[in-house]
C-alpha cells in the first residue's frame, strides 16, 4: 500500500507512519513542522525505510496550493488525514485560522485527491463534533451534529466536505471521531490530551493545575489502539464509508487519572486543581459497537497499561515540562484528540 500521512509529524501521525513502515508499506509523510516535531520521525528517517526510499517526508501546509502536486507526485492509494489545529481555545480566540486549517485546508486534501484519483480518505474527526452537547441517547438511537466550539464545527464540516466529495466524484472517505486519545509524543504542555498535561504537571513536581474537583470523566483511548483504527480503515473494502467512533467505552474520572500516574507518595496533591477539563460527551455503545463490527476493531491496552507506557515516556524526557499555551495563529501539525 502507497500511504500519505498529512500531520506526519505529530503525536498519532507519527505513530501510524512507523506502524504503516513495520508492515512494509511506502509512506509519504506531509508536515509544515510548526507544530509537528520532526524527532518523533527520527526512527523513519533513520531507518531501514528511508535508505530504502519507502519513506519520505515533506515539508508543506495542507493549505498550500502546491499540496495537490506533492499528493498526484506521489500517487498514494489512501490518505491518511490527521494535519489539523486541535486546540480549543485557539479556535474560539482566532477562529478564522482555525477555519483556514481545520476546514480550508480540509477542502484542500478533497482537491487534491479527486485530481489524483485517490478514492480512500481516512480523517482524523472528533467525537465532540457530534455528541458535544449532553445528551443521553437510547440504544439504537441515531446520533445528531452537536458541535460547541468552532474547533468542533470545523472538523464537523470537514466530514461534511468529505461526503460531498464522495457523492460528487466518488471518493470512499472514512472519519474516525476520537475520543480523548493519549500515549508517548503527545505534547505535555498544552491542555489537547487530560493524561499528558496532568503527568507532564506530576513529572515537574508541579499541581496539577487542572481539572475542577477530578470528577470530570472522559474516554481515553491509547494512541496504538487509534493507529489501528486507521490501518484497518486504510485497508477496508471500498464500499465501506462514513463515520466510526473511536472509543474504548469506558468513562473515568480526571482524580482517577491522577492516582493512575502518581509516580509516589510525594507526588502533588490533586487539591491544586483549578482549572477544569469539562465532562467528554456521551458517546453511545451503540455507536462504538457499530465501529467494531464494521472495522473489526476493539481496543487492545487498558488504561493501567497505557498509563504506564505513557509515564515512563515522559520520566525519560529530557528537560521539565513546563506548561505553556496554546500560540494564537501559529499552525499545529496534526491532530491530537478532541481539544476541549
Amino acid at each position: 500500500m502507497r500511504a500519505l500521512v498529512t500531520g506526519a509529524a505529530g503525536f498519532i501521525g507519527s505513530t501510524l507512519v512507523d506502524r504503516l513502515l513495520s508492515e512494509g508499506h511506502q509512506v509519504a509523510g506531509v508536515d509544515n513542522l510548526h507544530s509537528g516535531d520532526a524527532a518523533n520521525l527520527d526512527l523513519a528517517r533513520g531507518g531501514e525505510a528511508a535508505r530504502s526510499g519507502r519513506f519520505t517526508l515533506v515539508r508543506i501546509d495542507i493549505g498550500n496550493p502546491d499540496f495537490v502536486d506533492v499528493v498526484a507526485g506521489f500517487n498514494p492509494d489512501v490518505i491518511f488525514h490527521l494535519a489539523a489545529q486541535v486546540h480549543l481555545r485557539t479556535s474560539v480566540v482566532d477562529p478564522f485560522f482555525d477555519a483556514r486549517t481545520n476546514v480550508l485546508g480540509t477542502i484542500n486534501v478533497c482537491e487534491a485527491s479527486r485530481r489524483a484519483g485517490v478514492r480512500r480518505i481516512v480523517y482524523a474527526s472528533a467525537a465532540e463534533s457530534w455528541y458535544g452537547a449532553p445528551h443521553h441517547l437510547q440504544e439504537g438511537e441515531c446520533s445528531s451534529p452537536a458541535p460547541r466550539s468552532p474547533y468542533a464545527a470545523a472538523k464537523l464540516a470537514g466530514e461534511f466536505y468529505l461526503g460531498a466529495y464522495a457523492d460528487m466524484y466518488g471518493l470512499t472517505p472514512i472519519s474516525l471521531a476520537l475520543a480523548d486519545v493519549y500515549g508517548p509524543r503527545q505534547d505535555p504542555r498544552g491542555k489537547p490530551g487530560a493524561i499528558a498535561f496532568v503527568g507532564g504537571a506530576l513529572t515537574d513536581g508541579r499541581p496539577t493545575e487542572a481539572g475542577g474537583d477530578g470528577t470530570a470523566v472522559r474516554d481515553y483511548v491509547y494512541v496504538d489502539d487509534v493507529v489501528d483504527a486507521f490501518v484497518r480503515s486504510g485497508q477496508a473494502p471500498v464500499s465501506l464509508t462514513g463515520s466510526y467512533v473511536i472509543a474504548s467505552g469506558r468513562s473515568t474520572t480526571i482524580a482517577e487519572v491522577h492516582r493512575l500516574l502518581a509516580f509516589s507518595p510525594q507526588s502533588p496533591d490533586p487539591s491544586g486543581f483549578v482549572e477544569p477539563f469539562a465532562d467528554d460527551p456521551h458517546l453511545p455503545s451503540s455507536d462504538i459497537g457499530r465501529t467494531r463490527r464494521d472495522l473489526g476493531w476493539v481496543p487492545v491496552v487498558d488504561l493501567v497499561e497505557g498509563i504506564r507506557r505513557t509515564a515512563q515516556w515522559l520520566r525519560a524526557l529530557p528537560e521539565p515540562v513546563s506548561p505553556a499555551d496554546p500560540v494564537v495563529g501559529c499552525p499545529v501539525g496534526e491532530e491530537a484528540r478532541s481539544a476541549s
